[in-house]
């Protein structure tokens, strides 16, 4: 048991019970700590498990034990397709954790942390620990979203989920700043004591003659996908509805993450800067430029300008983030880790090969790349599986925007896309194929608020239905009394004659 572990995670119980929201703000906001665990358990080869599983079994738990569970659970079943899509995966999963790596034993080659756990080796294809301890994972992270969707179905709890996602946004930004701060002032990793994960703590590197900033995780790479997730978020949350703790946070963690040296974080970010640039050229050709557009185009000008000025008055000043660029980005293919992780991906692909695309099975090895990290593991069924769930985030609530208030429709696209910019960030350079615990707690956002908006749907459609119905019947009455009215004045002219 981590002692550093236990204080973090009451830490967090304190400050989610009185943000009245213990299970949901506590397991959005255990993100933070990626190199926290909670215990370590040899009898699976060492493995620590971080915080946040202890918060998702928590959730589990304390959803499978309210009266109503099996109501919630078959309301969850009945009117959340993707979640048949989830539970067929996970049991293809664990199958496939426990029969490939013995049905194609000693066929293939694999990838897996050597017993020093300093190191990846390669080595034959054949049962490891890790099959039990990634496929409980993935299992985990799985049962948390069918039980935040139970949750989710059952009240209105978005609130919740927008403090959980701005008091992680929150815990990032400040540790990576105390990170920052802490190396260039000489004073080392800070945040050392809290990192008590059996991981290879890579975080006193240099890169370029720049301090590489990991944060509470354990090296850069980490802490820059989950810079660039935070920043979708905290981006997509101010565009939407102008919160000046947004536009605060996302530039803190533009910061953050252009100073991160890390080459997940740079491609990341030309990624992402991508469908922002989209949709400000749309604006310009629709003649509506938003504010926002305009400080941003503002702010990167500025930037460029400035760039320019202090090149010409002194060339000799920009050398350091030359180098820095050249070894992170147009030199990294060639440096001895750009060939090693090139060289995981082709043995990964060749591993789909020789299973004839079943798979290796979950948790028998690593790549560096989370589609071939997929491929190589699930196999063809298992990546169909992945992608359609995949497209349920993409998609995010559609067309049924309309039929949610502004604040539900922001939180909502926000989370979706810290997920995608996740996805992207471990497609960059992810080892593993468990897409992550965001990627659930998105999952089950998404999929509830549709449900949510139908219902509204629905019940608008059926009110509008009766009231349409009895103006129908009111009309029909005048038209009768009129009809009346028109027949005695008629006989009564009659009888006047």
């Amino acid at each position: 048991m981590s002692l550093p572990g236990l204080l973090v995670v009451v830490a967090i119980l304190v400050i989610a019970y009185y943000s009245r929201g213990m299970l949901i703000i506590g397991l959005v906001a255990s993100q933070a700590f990626g190199a926290t665990a909670i215990m370590t358990l040899t009898f699976l080869g060492g493995s620590s498990p971080l915080i946040y599983t202890m918060f998702a079994a928590l959730l589990v738990t304390a959803v499978a034990a309210r009266r109503r569970f099996w109501f919630d659970l078959g309301t969850v079943f009945g009117s959340i397709r993707p979640v048949w899509i989830l539970t067929s995966l996970m049991a293809y999963a664990i199958i496939g954790a426990w029969l490939f790596p013995r049905f194609f034993e000693g066929q293939t080659t694999v990838f897996v942390q050597s017993k020093n756990r300093g190191s990846v080796v390669e080595a034959s294809l054949a049962p490891v620990s890790g099959n039990t301890s990634q496929t409980g994972y993935f299992i985990l992270g799985g049962l948390t979203a069918i039980a935040l969707c139970a949750l989710l179905l059952h009240s209105n709890r978005i609130d919740q989920v927008r403090r959980g996602f701005f008091l992680w946004c929150g815990l990032h930004a400040g540790m990576g700043l105390v990170d920052l701060v802490g190396k260039n002032a000489g004073a080392g990793d800070l945040l050392a004591p809290i990192k008590t994960a059996n991981y290879a703590l890579i975080t006193q590197a240099v890169e370029a003659g720049f301090v590489r900033i990991t944060g509470p995780f354990s090296e850069a790479s980490s802490f820059a996908s989950v810079s660039l997730a935070c920043l979708a978020f905290c981006y997509t949350y101010w565009r939407k509805t102008k919160s000046r703790l947004a536009q605060w946070l996302a530039g803190i963690l533009l910061f953050l993450t252009v100073l991160s040296t890390s080459s997940t974080a740079y491609v990341g970010l030309t990624l992402l800067c991508l469908p922002v640039a989209f949709s400000m050229l749309v604006s310009v050709l629709r003649g509506r430029v938003e504010r926002e557009e305009i400080l941003i185009t503002a702010f990167m000008a500025t930037g460029v300008v400035a760039i320019m000025g202090v090149s010409l008055y002194n060339a000799g000043v920009l050398e350091p983030f030359v180098r820095l660029l050249n070894s992170t980005i147009i030199s990294k293919a060639d440096s001895a880790s750009g060939v090693e992780r090139t060289y995981w991906n082709i043995k990964s692909l060749q591993s789909f090969l020789d299973t004839s695309g079943l798979g290796v099975g979950f948790g028998s090895s690593r790549a560096s790349s989370w589609p071939i990290a997929v491929l190589s593991r699930l196999g063809v069924f298992g990546s169909l599986m992945m992608a359609i769930m995949v497209g349920v985030l993409v998609s995010g609530i559609g067309r049924l925007r309309e039929w949610v208030d502004p604040e539900t429709e922001a939180v909502v696209t926000s989370v979706r896309n810290a997920s995608l910019a996740g996805i992207i960030a471990s497609s960059v350079s992810g080892g593993s194929a468990d897409p992550g615990i965001l990627f659930f707690i998105a999952l089950a956002v998404v999929s509830a608020t549709r449900v949510r908006a139908r219902r509204t749907m629905a019940a608008l459609g059926r009110t509008a239905w009766h009231q349409t119905e009895a103006g129908a019947e009111a009309r029909e009455g005048i038209l009768s009394l009129g009809g009346i009215a028109t027949r005695a004045a008629a006989a009564g002219s009659v009888n006047r004659k």
